[in-house]
């Protein structure tokens, strides 16, 4: 397993400060910004130009950057820049990415400063993945692309994530835990070590998943119990 920490900063067309657009104006949009200018403060690497979203926002702006058009406004953009998708729902993150076809559009990695992150924890992070504060990982750990890690999430050992995985804050996976495509954590939730969640699996604020989940359900509670199949 390779360390990709940072990886998404040797494209050889950038040099310098890279420019930067976050695809979602609402709450986690904003967060994403915050994210990104804390990086800043420690290293410049990053030029936000601005938000882009199919719903336009107040007076055309999130503080004080523009709204600069619909997501396919972005696939016609004519420069090439990078993008954070920030949006909580996995399966409408996945769509979004889905949805940006140029190839002038690359994908940025985001993961904050508090994080530690080393060669020798063997942490594999895929391309447009976003790791908020506070949060830690162990060793042997593989995140796929456009995963999602909200505030203070913990990872343990050998644990894996696959692509547009989304944890909301303080979650926690356990060693050996296997999250499938698009498993989505609400804030709070465990998944203990070995446990396998399917893919697109509610795992609902505060549950505890003690064994395998299916794909496709919402499950809660302590231990989490499926209530719902979608």
């Amino acid at each position: 397993m390779t360390q990709l920490f940072f990886s998404e900063y040797d494209d050889p067309e950038f040099t310098g400060v890279r420019p930067l657009v976050i695809v979602g104006a609402g709450g986690l949009g904003r967060e994403v910004l915050m994210l990104v200018r804390q990086l800043n403060e420690v290293e410049l690497r990053w030029n936000v130009l601005g938000f882009y979203d199919d719903q336009r926002p107040p007076h055309d702006r999130v503080h004080e950057l523009h709204w600069l058009g619909t997501i396919e406004a972005l696939n016609q953009q004519e420069g090439s820049v990078y993008a954070a998708v920030a949006i909580g729902n996995s399966r409408q993150r996945a769509a979004v990415v889905a949805r940006l076809t140029s190839p002038r559009v690359h994908f940025a990695t985001l993961v904050h400063p508090s994080v530690l992150l080393r060669p020798y924890q063997f942490v594999q992070l895929g391309a447009g993945s976003i790791v908020a504060q506070g949060c830690i990982f162990t060793c042997d750990i593989r995140l796929g692309r456009h995963v999602l890690l909200n505030l203070g999430c913990t990872i343990g050992h050998d644990a894996v994530l696959e692509d547009f995985c989304s944890l909301m804050p303080h979650a926690n996976v356990g060693g050996e835990a296997y999250l499938e495509r698009e498993a989505y954590l609400g804030t709070n939730a465990t998944v203990i070590n070995q446990v396998r969640v399917g893919a697109r699996c509610i795992v609902g604020a505060g549950a505890v998943a003690v064994r395998d989940l299916p794909a496709d359900c919402t499950a809660v509670g302590v231990p989490a119990q499926v209530i719902k199949r979608h």
